[in-house]
């Protein structure tokens, strides 16, 4: 049973209000940023090809620059929030088409991010249970994993922060375990140094290319406002909630970054990673923790994976969620669960979508890594910063019409301006090394760019027409959220 979300009975239904608290959130979006697989898997790609030994600081810059993105992002929240998220900060600040564009490039966003994790997926299981004698290919373990993820999102969003917040504390436990055992054995043959954080290491040549991996290890930080309507005290709990996010996530990458580099020694680490990608990290588990310490990264490496897809299955229905409560598509995608007060409808929606996609991959024959992963991810990491761009701009201009006396400069302007430019440094970073972060040089990949803004325009344009033709509809847009 479903209850539409734009009735009223004693008051507008929406989704479960109180459902989740400061933990609930931080452990979704801890958990869609998959520290195990971002540390183990992407941070050797950086180590490799990018500035080496710099790469713990490049981690703190690409903190610092969502600490930065955060400031004027909590304060806009404090004004403007729900289950629309990013549709509905740039919808206030930039106006009703260009939120309509940001919801479309989103959805491209996490859509993307969510097949290249089900496809990891399937690959890693694939082969640990070839190991146990159950043969079975990578497909058929990402299809299934899609069915126990659409089940837990039609739970009560309470349901799902209890499995996420289990598997972050193991994922982060067995690196903690790795990182510490290398910090009392007074690190590697180079012994313990904290270059890694010097100006003149991090600032070496390649710091764009390690850049490019670091800063998608953040995807889902952002994540935090879409749970505002569920939120207890979102006022205090959404901002909370981003900065320790945010925080956590710095801390832990850069420690664990700099951790594996002490292990290793400074000097090696960037040959030494390129030597070997895939065990750079499991070889120091073996080396310093033992030989079970290795099974037990490669099965919490799975288990982080599907915490990932389960947080990005939970953003996405809630953006469509959105989109059916405000009338842009279909308005059963805005009804909510009676049971469990979860966007029950656009869960379904969602979940479809997800397996057509993962279906016209696997009829193509597409390789699960070099195609599905590689390219889905980078089609993420350039979609979600050029969505966070638009924020920032849209922050900007919500705050110069008002509520700017409510809040500093400082917040109001200047980070959000520098915010602005960071992450349109990062665009061109990313945009400039496609080929790399992808793994392909085919002409798709290079036109991935073109391919987000089309998206966007092409959501701008549908709110146009919806202007001229459904001109109360159009107006009532944001509503909901205001």
């Amino acid at each position: 049973m479903t209850i539409d979300a734009n009735t009223r009975a004693g008051g507008e239904v929406r989704l479960a209000r109180n459902s989740v608290g400061l933990a609930h959130i931080v452990f979704f979006v801890v958990a869609a940023a998959a520290p195990l697989t971002a540390v183990a898997g992407a941070s050797p790609v950086a180590f490799a090809f990018g500035n080496g030994a710099g790469v713990p600081g490049a981690f703190v810059l690409a903190g610092l620059l969502y600490i930065i993105f955060s400031a004027g992002f909590t304060a806009m929240s404090r004004h403007v929030g729900g289950a629309g998220a990013f549709y509905t900060y740039i919808s206030q600040g930039l106006g009703k088409p260009m939120g309509v564009a940001g919801a479309v490039m989103a959805l491209v966003t996490y859509s993307s991010v969510q097949i290249a994790v089900y496809a990891l997926f399937g690959v890693f299981t694939a082969g640990a249970m070839a190991g146990l004698g159950l043969e079975a290919p990578w497909w058929a373990w990402s299809l299934a994993a899609l069915a126990v993820v659409h089940l837990c999102g039609q739970r009560n969003i309470s349901f799902s922060g209890k499995i996420l917040g289990v598997a972050m504390v193991l994922e982060i436990a067995i690196l903690l375990m790795l990182d510490v055992g290398i910090l009392l054995r007074g690190g590697g043959p180079e012994g313990l140094s904290l270059e890694n954080f010097a100006p003149s290491v991090v600032f070496s040549p390649g710091l764009g290319v390690a850049l490019v991996f670091v800063i998608g290890s953040f995807i889902g930080f952002e994540s935090t406002a879409i749970f505002g309507e569920e939120a207890r005290d979102p006022d205090r709990t959404i901002p909370r909630a981003t900065y320790t996010a945010v925080l956590l996530i710095t801390g832990f990458y850069a420690f664990s970054t700099w951790a594996i580099a002490q292990h290793y020694g400074s000097s090696v680490i960037q040959q030494t990673a390129e030597a070997g990608l895939e065990t750079l990290y499991f070889n120091a588990a073996a080396d310093v923790l033992g030989p079970w310490s290795v099974t037990a990264m490669e099965i919490l490496l799975i288990v982080s994976l599907f915490a990932c897809v389960l947080s990005f299955h939970n953003t996405l229905n809630r953006y469509f969620f959105a989109l059916g409560r405000e009338g842009l598509i279909a308005k059963i995608f805005g009804k909510v669960s009676a049971a469990h007060g979860s966007p029950a409808a656009a869960g379904w929606l969602q979940s479809a979508i997800a397996a057509s996609i993962l279906a016209i991959f696997i009829i193509g024959g597409a390789d699960a890594y070099a195609v599905v992963f590689s390219w889905m991810s980078a089609l993420a990491v350039l979609g979600i910063l050029m969505v966070q761009f638009l924020v920032s701009l849209a922050i900007i201009a919500y705050f110069r019409r008002q509520h700017g006396h409510e809040h500093s400069v400082l917040v109001t302007l200047i980070l959000p301006a520098l915010s602005v430019v960071g992450l349109g440094g990062a665009i061109l970073l990313v945009s400039s090394n496609l080929e790399l972060l992808s793994g392909s040089d085919s002409v798709l990949v290079q036109s991935f760019p073109v391919l987000i803004a089309l998206c966007g325009l092409a959501g701008f344009l549908f709110a146009m027409r919806i202007k001229t033709r459904q001109p109360d509809l159009y107006k009532n847009l944001g509503a909901v959220f205001e």
